[in-house]
């Protein structure tokens, strides 16, 4: 990894240089003044798939100047998300309300860069949400086991057996990529992010568990990253090279998705999202599992450094975790998610060394301001505000 070249320090406080979070740097084209990035981080607060004004609250209360927010998962079509709760970006409608949402925050806090993170859950889409209620695209037809989806009654269900897509399928699916990435430049985001982690569609294509395939998109590690790769270039071709980031989760095993040989295979793919202009590789840490604390969890070092740009860092860090990684050159960036939705001012609280509030995941994913706007900043009283 080459960590990004700092920019001018003079006009910032002596301390605050000091502390590798606070160290300004160019990613792509866009200019930031810290480190400290929101992560993408589904919240369920969206109608019908549309960004609703609650939203806009949300993301204005974690911005600040030079910051970095990534938005939320946001599906590229309607066969490709199946959770009414959870946004869109494939309608006008769904681009107009974006729009309102970005402008109103960039007005709030000028400076701000915001990234929309496009999604396409493959397997992982409950049919019953679907225009058509069809079985889901995946690589291959290779059903999850060991975990289920949430239907429209709040009942955990089984997965759906895919359809193994074909060729005509991916060409689609990587028009609607192109589709959404042309309506996040209408709504006036900064940059795009690719949604390739946490077991969704891309990541499905990268893993030889999801992914039997015997065509050109399947079988060597080298060929699992195909699919990845066509999506990346149709992205960059709207966005340029500088504008468009890519997530990856080489050593989390979620839904039932693991890899043989996760080093070769995320090598090629970080490798690949260099050559075709990613301006940015997000990298999901493995974590222990909660059975077994002590778990030893492999290292994403060996991935990081196959690629020269900038790598964003997450999962599981505090602060004093986040400032040695940065610090010792292991991520330029670190994104935060739980302490970020329960501390609206984070940056300013790990740059005065404040204690965090406790986060409540009893509302992550629950409709409403409840543990999405009421969390108090580091100048207000109490550890929650009434909500509105």
């Amino acid at each position: 990894m080459t960590v990004s070249t700092d920019g001018p320090v003079a006009e910032q406080p002596a301390a605050q240089v000091a502390d590798p979070l606070f160290r300004p740097l160019r990613v792509g084209a866009m200019e930031l003044q810290h480190r400290i990035v929101l992560a993408p981080l589904t919240r369920r607060r969206n109608k019908n798939n549309v960004p609703q004004p609650l939203m806009t609250e949300y993301y204005a209360q974690r911005a600040t100047p030079g910051g970095l927010l990534i938005t939320e998962a946001t599906g590229i079509s309607p066969e490709g998300l199946g959770d009414p709760y959870a946004p869109g970006i494939w309608s006008d409608e769904q681009t107009e309300a974006w729009r309102k949402l970005v402008a109103d925050v960039k007005r709030r806090v000028p400076g701000v860069q915001i990234v929309v993170q496009l999604w396409h859950l493959g397997r992982l889409v409950l049919p019953e949400f679907t225009p058509n209620h069809t079985a889901p695209l995946a690589p291959s037809a290779i059903a999850v086991v060991g975990s289920k989806g949430t239907n429209a009654k709040g009942e955990e269900v089984p997965y759906a057996l895919p359809r193994a897509m074909t060729k005509e399928d991916i060409r689609n699916v990587i028009a609607e990529y192109r589709r959404a990435a042309e309506n996040a430049k209408r709504a006036g985001f900064d940059s795009v992010e690719i949604h390739g982690a946490n077991g969704y569609l891309i990541d499905q294509f990268l893993r030889s568990s999801g992914n039997q395939r015997t065509d050109e998109y399947g079988g060597t590690p080298e060929k699992r990253t195909r699919f990845m790769q066509e999506v990346l270039a149709a992205v960059v071709d709207v966005w340029g090279r500088d504008r468009v980031g890519i997530r990856f989760s080489p050593y989390a095993p979620l839904f039932d998705l693991v890899d043989d040989s996760p080093l070769e295979t995320f090598g090629h793919a970080v490798r690949h999202a260099h050559e075709l202009g990613a301006a940015y590789v997000h990298l999901v840490e493995a974590r222990p599992d909660t059975q077994n604390e002590m778990q030893q969890v492999p290292s994403l070092d060996g991935i990081a450094a196959q690629f020269p740009g900038t790598v964003i860092r997450a999962s599981g860090f505090e602060p004093s975790t986040a400032r040695t990684a940065v610090a010792s050159r292991q991520a330029d960036l670190i994104a935060f998610g739980r302490h970020f939705i329960a501390n609206p001012d984070l940056p300013e609280r790990i740059r005065r060394n404040l204690p965090l509030n406790k986060y409540d995941r009893s509302t992550f994913f629950t409709q409403g301001a409840t543990g999405y706007i009421d969390y108090p900043r580091s100048d207000e009283p109490g550890q929650r505000k009434p909500s509105t």
